[in-house]
């Protein structure tokens, strides 16, 4: 039986990068990565050299049939998405099934995940977070979602583009203009910035700004009103 290692990478800044998952890169025979180009400049900041896989939600399942051959012949494979931890809003999950059902074992090694940074920092009160990430980029789909998700009186964390995020926004002040949100963009990297306030106020902002720029992440608090909004 060999060894699947599913390594969470920095989401911006590469000195996020664990001592652990540095090692498991140097000793692997193999690293399946959702972007070949994407991964290559990681590992050449890390001055790791060793032989890329693709595999990517376009051909994640032809990809793990390679994977499996390979751990089949004794070899050790490393799997990494483009940015954050595998499987949480990214490809990962169809290859470790996979190569679980195939007999070999999948260990995950530890790092940087978007949604776990924004809840740290958010402030929120709730017991519970729902990680849903990325809406249907379709109006009535995603107004439809978030009606959902708003019920459930929990907090959650969406993924937006900087193309959609003031549309999300909008959304979200129709839906309940009195929720508490942090808003995290560009995380960890040069011009992070976080903000935080109800939908209203921060659509206001963002379309104060000339263009929108960067990833954004987003908490949405729970139904019960939050301190910091009194």
């Amino acid at each position: 039986m060999s060894t699947l290692y599913v390594i969470g990478t920095p989401i911006g800044n590469l000195g996020d990068i664990t001592f652990r998952a540095v090692e498991i890169l140097k000793t692997v025979d193999v690293v399946a990565c959702e972007d070949t180009r994407q991964t290559l400049k990681l590992l050449n900041h890390l001055g790791i050299s060793v032989r890329l896989l693709s595999c990517r939600s376009q051909n994640e399942g032809i990809a793990a049939d390679k994977v499996i051959k390979l751990l089949d012949e004794g070899l050790t494979v490393a799997y990494a998405s483009d940015a954050g931890t595998p499987g949480v809003s990214d490809p990962g999950a169809v290859l470790v099934r996979a190569v679980v059902q195939a007999g070999h074992e999948a260990i995950p090694i530890p790092g940087p995940s978007a949604f776990a940074s924004l809840v740290s920092i958010a402030g929120g009160l709730d017991k519970t977070v729902i990680f849903e990430g990325f809406l249907s980029p379709k109006p009535g789909r995603r107004r439809a979602r978030l009606q959902e998700l708003l019920n459930t009186e929990d907090a959650f964390v969406l993924y937006e583009s900087p193309f959609r995020i003031l549309k999300l926004l909008q959304d979200l002040a129709d839906l309940d203009k009195d929720r508490y949100l942090c808003i995290g963009r560009e995380m960890t990297k040069f011009h992070e910035e976080y903000l935080r306030g109800s939908a209203g106020e921060l659509l206001e902002l963002l379309q104060s700004r000339d263009s929108q720029k960067g990833e954004f992440s987003v908490y949405v608090s729970g139904k019960k009103k939050d301190k910091l909004l009194e």
